[in-house]
């Protein structure tokens, strides 16, 4: 009886707490208007014209790199190039660190007889440390400030976005007015502009599968 106490007491736990990773994703659910554009000359005075309206734009979604999209957009500069300089320094230090630890305290040797802490000597591994834990580390802040990683899943709004379409999408507030927010768009030069619900995070998931990891049951089971 113990055990089957116990066995109720956690399945109660996991459902619980899948209720609430439930109720955390629903909460990040919001709503957008977004707008295709299919020339980049077009884009640029647009990203403008909406900043000046008041309108906030979520993010652009390009299918390459657009030089100077970031300006227009109003986006600060990136500080990926700090995080390595911090990365480098760490480095830096604990080759510097380690080789002294090692061998002017733990392990002492003598190498023709130059002096135990002969740091010139050094300079190929701290170099070597230094690239190391510059590289590593900014290439993993990379990929975590754009979420990119192996079975992480986030919502498009327009899988052409990858091919040869602009998507523009806009945050909705409850002071937003919708019909108006479609005009603007359209007036910009904005095409197929409609009203979206998106997840903004991400979960573990995949591309070939719609259903999301924390879905209501009986939305599923009702989908069947």
């Amino acid at each position: 009886m113990s055990f089957t106490f116990k066995l109720n007491i956690g399945s109660r736990v996991y459902r619980d707490l899948e209720f609430f990773i439930w109720n955390l994703y629903n909460m990040s659910v919001q709503k957008f208007i977004t707008g295709n554009f299919y020339d980049e000359e077009v884009l640029f005075p647009a990203i403008k014209k909406t900043r000046r309206a008041g309108y906030k734009i979520h993010d652009v979604f390009t299918p390459f790199p657009i030089h100077g999209l970031d300006k227009a957009m109003g986006l600060r500069d990136t500080s990926l190039h700090t995080a390595g300089f911090i990365y480098g320094i760490t480095g830096t230090a604990t080759a510097v660190g380690f080789i002294t630890w090692a061998l002017t305290m733990d392990w002492k040797l003598n190498f023709g007889g130059k002096p135990f802490f002969s740091l010139p000597a050094w300079i190929p591994v701290t170099f070597e440390l230094t690239v190391l834990f510059a590289a590593v580390g900014m290439v993993l802040t990379f990929c975590y400030l754009c979420q990119l990683a192996p079975f992480v899943k986030k919502d498009h709004f327009n899988p052409r976005s990858t091919d040869d379409t602009f998507v523009m999408a806009l945050e909705c507030t409850n002071k937003t007015n919708e019909e108006e927010a479609i005009r603007f768009l359209q007036s910009i030069g904005a095409a197929d502009v409609q009203v979206q619900y998106k997840e903004t995070g991400w979960w573990l998931g995949r591309y070939d599968k719609d259903t999301k990891r924390f879905e209501k049951k009986t939305e599923l089971e009702s989908a069947h």
